[in-house]
């Protein structure tokens, strides 16, 4: 009996190493075997190859289309997601794109379109799907342990009440602001637990003192038996829960963010995973006084008679994404985030804005990618 074929690893470059590309794409490419970090685009400066010295340093992105890369990471600001995902497809690449996918959903519809035409793997860097957080409460609602849910509110606050001078993410563009920074994660987290929502209504503002972009949204999204809240707002010193979920049977409330990004920022590396692809590790935790807490009526019918206890946060882990997409890459796996999951969020946040501004309740419909 012959050995088993050896796939070779799949060559891969990050373009840009600002904060998208240092913390959330670098790290987690390293760590996952079958994808080899082969070149970062980094036009000046040599933190990239300081931190990378296995890697080629590249200063443009036109370098990297050249290069023998399969896969192309779009890890740039938010107004250049759009065209690089687009010639690296033209080129024959593999692409992720760094949230938000692009600008609006039809330059998403033209991606994906593209992809399907070249037979490209084509994935939205929505890396949240692998919060710890969200994999909890995923699990919860597996278990049915809220009874029917009713309720789902997902808040991700911060407080940052002046905007800072110089920061391309404070620059007014449609792609940029909180809207289509934190709002991808939030809206994508709700499509992957419940599905297509039937309506929206939203408030979409600019809440702290010359803004220049959408820094508060608070998105409903309708569906059958079920209201979801998507919320973010840049000026909550008390933060709200990170989740809030109530159900016929009890509710689940979580406090804090993933441990994730803190900790990479503050100089965490990240554990290659074994050769088999099974995390032998958990490579971060959360800090027990973060878990959420269950609180449930046994029975219905004495509704004050209720217990609650802890829920120990399940460990999230982003190299799962790119393990994914190697696999979807290799054709051994579906890809999880797909370019019509990328659509649909992108589409979600332009009803929101048309919502906000019409004062109105839409319906939701949802172009075809074919």
């Amino acid at each position: 009996m012959s050995a088993p074929a050896v796939k070779s690893p799949i060559k891969t470059a990050v373009i840009g190493f600002g904060l998208a590309g240092r913390v959330f794409h670098a790290p987690f490419v390293s760590a996952v075997p079958g994808l080899e970090l082969s070149s970062i685009v980094q036009r000046k400066g040599d933190e990239a190859a300081l931190a990378y010295p296995a890697s080629k340093i590249l200063r443009s992105f036109d370098a990297a289309l050249a290069s023998d890369a399969a896969l192309i990471i779009v890890a740039t600001p938010n107004d250049t997601h759009f065209d690089l995902a687009r010639l690296a497809l033209e080129a024959g690449k593999h692409v992720v794109v760094d949230k938000p996918v692009a600008a609006t959903s039809e330059q998403v519809l033209t991606l994906a379109r593209l992809a399907r035409e070249k037979n490209l793997v084509l994935a939205a860097f929505h890396n949240r799907r692998w919060d710890g957080d969200f994999l909890t409460i995923k699990a919860l609602l597996i278990q049915q342990a809220l009874g029917r849910l009713t309720t789902f509110e997902s808040h991700f606050d911060r407080f940052r009440p002046i905007p800072r001078p110089g920061s391309w993410k404070e620059a007014g563009s449609p792609a940029n602001g909180m809207l289509f920074d934190l709002g991808p994660h939030l809206v994508d987290q709700a499509l992957a637990l419940f599905g297509s929502p039937k309506a929206i209504t939203a408030s979409v503002r600019m809440d702290r003192e010359d803004s220049a972009i959408e820094d508060a949204f608070d998105i409903v999204l309708h569906y059958p038996k079920l209201m979801a809240y998507c919320r973010t707002t840049m000026i909550a010193a008390d933060p709200s829960p990170r989740f809030l979920l109530h159900g016929t049977g009890g509710s689940f409330r979580k406090y804090g963010l993933d441990p994730q990004e803190p900790a990479l920022v503050a100089g965490a590396k990240v554990p290659r995973l074994p050769e088999s692809g099974k995390p032998t590790d958990e490579w971060l935790n959360e800090d027990p006084n973060l878990w959420g807490m269950l609180t449930l009526a046994p029975d219905p019918a004495e509704p004050r008679k209720l217990t609650t206890h802890e829920v120990q946060t399940e460990p999230g882990d982003y190299r799962g994404f790119y393990v994914n997409v190697r696999d979807a890459i290799r054709g051994t796996a579906p890809l999880a985030v797909t370019p019509e999951a990328a659509y649909r969020t992108i589409r979600l946040l332009e009803l929101a804005r048309q919502s906000s501004e019409s004062g109105r309740t839409l319906p939701v419909e949802f172009a075809s990618l074919a």
